[in-house]
């Protein structure tokens, strides 16, 4: 307001003036209502067989697949810098796929040895590992194929062959990625009827048929399998949000301890209603197409590489998140 106009105002305009708390650092640090913490990071990583192997992933600049050794040091920089948990994704090779992904339940793949290397020379840091087929199979989907349908309960009992295995060899969490009906209920019996009732279980509760999924799946080799195939009759249409709280409050019933939901920034709002409507520990995976924007643009020099990856961290903390999921955990962490 021009100072001439200020005569119509009695004492001091205004009296409430915002901006005092933003005039120096340390005012606006006092004053911050969310911090991202090192303890609210999961680092996922992608696996291969091998050793002494780190083989970039084109469309994930910076990222790589690593092969068990490299593993143990990346979980031990993790570790140190106080990253709580590590999520492992593997890279399966072609002569094992099969139709019905019969390698996920071998006690000796590759994502059990890496549990089991993790959990015997990596003291101190949990180990998540992801439920869900299209690593193995040859399609490229998360279950069982009958023509062109997913078939639900016979895709829920090799999870639960799957599940048994992983936490046979060590695992702390079981994250159900696949959106197959009743997996959670499945899952949670069987572990607890095995001796493994102190096995965590995140559900991807929310799951959409993303097109933020491709790096990802680059990455882990599933994208030649699925071809021009999509995912839309398990996983959820972008367009709702009402569904997501019935597909929470379903794997919170079933026995899930926290849930996700994925992808993580064009989803927060889902994030924010599942937080208010339930109150338990919710996280976000920030996926692959979200790393590959950000870390493109941030390569190209248009954005400022520190202050856009903060932003958008600190964004899934204001929208309600415990936790999560990022490919920009390490650095991160390291900054912090």
């Amino acid at each position: 307001m021009r100072e001439r106009d200020m005569a119509h105002f009695p004492g001091s305009f205004p009296t409430t003036r915002m901006r005092r708390l933003r005039q120096a650092p340390w005012l606006r640090s006092m004053v911050s209502e969310h911090v991202v913490s090192v303890s609210n990071l999961v680092l996922p990583v992608f696996i291969r067989e091998g050793n002494g192997l780190r083989e970039p992933i084109d469309s994930m600049p910076g990222i790589e697949r690593i092969s068990i050794d490299v593993l143990l040091e990346t979980a031990r920089e993790a570790r140190d810098l106080g990253i709580p948990s590590i999520a492992l994704f593997p890279h399966t090779p072609e002569e094992v796929k099969s139709a019905d992904g019969r390698e996920a339940v071998n006690p000796d793949n590759l994502v059990c040895r890496a549990i089991a290397a993790l959990k015997n020379r990596v003291d101190d840091l949990g180990v998540l590992v992801d439920v869900a087929l299209d690593p193995y199979t040859t399609h490229g989907h998360d279950g069982v194929m009958s023509g062109d349908e997913i078939l639900n309960d016979e895709t829920v009992d090799i999870l639960v062959r799957q599940a048994l295995v992983q936490a046979e060899a060590g695992c702390d969490i079981i994250a159900p990625s696949d959106m197959m009906d009743g997996r959670i209920g499945a899952i949670r019996r069987a572990l607890d009827d095995a001796g493994h009732a102190r096995v965590a279980i995140m559900a991807y509760a929310a799951k959409y048929a993303s097109g933020f999924y491709g790096p990802f799946r680059d990455a882990v080799g599933s994208a030649v399998s699925l071809g021009h195939g999509d995912k839309r009759t398990y996983q959820m249409d972008p367009a709702n949000s009402d569904e997501a709280l019935r597909e929470v409050a379903l794997d919170l019933e079933e026995g899930a301890d926290m849930v996700m939901v994925k992808p993580g920034m064009p989803y927060l709002d889902i994030v924010r209603r599942v937080k208010d409507t339930f109150g338990v520990p919710v996280f976000a995976y920030q996926v692959s197409g979200e790393y590959a924007m950000l870390e493109g643009a941030c390569r190209n020099g248009w954005l400022d590489r520190d202050r856009v990856w903060n932003e958008a961290l600190v964004s899934f903390m204001r929208a309600g998140c415990s936790g999560v999921l990022t490919y920009h955990a390490l650095e991160l962490a390291r900054r912090l």
